[in-house]
């Protein structure tokens, strides 16, 4: 499968998965700017209706699939198909700071509604301290470093009656690592964290380690069956742990009233750190989709722009944020408030209409900015932040 329009260096399969992560994002802040008028919760509150559960449940791969690639393309980048290897330290380090600056400055600072009381510290912020981390762990053992991924993502969940009070010598680190909450103040300004970064960590160690599926020796036959056997081995231990509330999780499943309330029971995962059996549910789906994406064999125009969208996620992420913005005022100034004091959608449907629409109000400025920076990338290195 290969976009004429694109370089033959990227890997189509990837682009068009980070690109369907990309979309699903959309549809997660359209929920988060429109509808926060009712509250879903983490885990999911059980009075949430089933059309807004799985609305959410399926944003939920958003986070472990884009920092799983961004690991892949970790070694990816340290192992270029037509070149010898290089370091990707400095490109990690670098990239992972101007990540958490991007979550700082472009989204809290400008976008949030909370600032200046509140600075909550997300995705954004765990993925930089990631790759932070990741340029120093890059240069360990490749065996060590699949070792500390399994071991982290497997292991983190025994970390959970482990905690901290405010004000206590180890309550700050941990917080940050594993637990969140609120870190402090800085004069006026409350300093929160909702995505700790350790189970993270786990996760781009093992997308890092998973980079060699994608190696140029690799053969599509094999990277296809290792990708079915990886994602189907996390959803069978999920079914086994998650069946019998073995562990994993924190909250265990009960059977409900109707079926699809059972199954929301059944899935219904803590996010806030990320649980090992929400890690198995969304690393499963999203290496069998990519297993699936190494099988088509013919691009279209969904594909073609979802891989638009995945060749350049940070430039669509900031964009869509101020679009978002921009509409929420407008709506706001024709229609005033609708849900208590703020404007709001009356229906979960509305919030699909409202990704449909920022996609198509963003492709055409994303494929302009695709061409742009695949064609000067190399003139101009910024752009590879994007």
């Amino acid at each position: 499968m290969t976009n004429e329009n694109m370089p033959a260096s990227r890997i189509a399969s990837i682009d068009i998965m980070r690109g369907l992560v990309i979309i699903l994002m959309m549809l997660d802040h359209v929920r988060e700017r429109f509808y926060m008028h009712v509250r879903t919760g983490d885990p999911i509150a059980d009075t949430i209706e089933p059309d807004l559960f799985f609305t959410r449940m399926l944003t939920h791969l958003c986070a472990p699939v884009f920092i799983f690639l961004a690991g892949m393309s970790a070694w990816l980048y340290a192992h270029p198909r037509d070149g010898e290897y290089r370091s990707p330290s400095m490109f990690l380090f670098k990239r992972g700071l101007v990540i958490i600056a991007i979550e700082i400055v472009l989204y809290y600072l400008v976008w949030a509604d909370s600032f200046p009381n509140f600075l909550f510290l997300q995705v954004l912020w765990a993925i930089g301290l990631c790759m932070v981390a990741l340029s120093l762990a890059s240069r360990l053992n490749y065996w060590v470093i699949g070792a500390l991924g399994f071991l982290i993502v497997l292991g983190h969940n025994i970390l959970v009656p482990i905690n901290f009070e405010p004000g206590e010598l180890g309550y700050i680190p941990w917080a940050i690592l594993h637990d969140g909450g609120e870190l402090g103040k800085i004069g006026p300004l409350t300093i929160s964290l909702s995505y700790p970064s350790l189970p993270w960590f786990g996760v781009i160690l093992l997308g890092y380690f998973a980079g060699p599926l994608f190696a140029k020796s690799m053969s599509i036959v094999t990277r296809r069956q290792w990708l079915i056997g990886l994602g189907a081995s996390c959803l069978a231990l999920l079914l086994v742990l998650r069946g019998f509330n073995i562990y994993g999780e924190t909250i265990p499943w009960t059977r409900q009233e109707t079926g699809i309330e059972t199954v929301m029971s059944f899935i219904n995962f803590t996010k806030y750190p990320p649980s090992l059996d929400y890690i198995l549910l969304t690393l499963g789906l999203g290496l069998l989709m990519l297993a699936w994406l190494e099988m088509v064999k013919k691009q279209n125009w969904l594909l073609d722009l979802m891989q638009t969208f995945g060749s350049i996620p940070m430039f669509i992420y900031v964009l869509h944020l101020y679009v978002l913005l921009a509409a929420y005022w407008i709506l706001y100034a024709i229609f005033g408030a609708t849900q208590g004091e703020r404007y709001g959608l009356d229906s979960v449907l509305w919030i699909w209409v409202g990704m449909f629409l920022l996609v198509a109000v963003h492709y055409p400025i994303a494929k302009v900015f695709a061409d742009y920076k695949h064609r000067e990338k190399r003139n101009k290195p910024w752009l590879s932040y994007f």
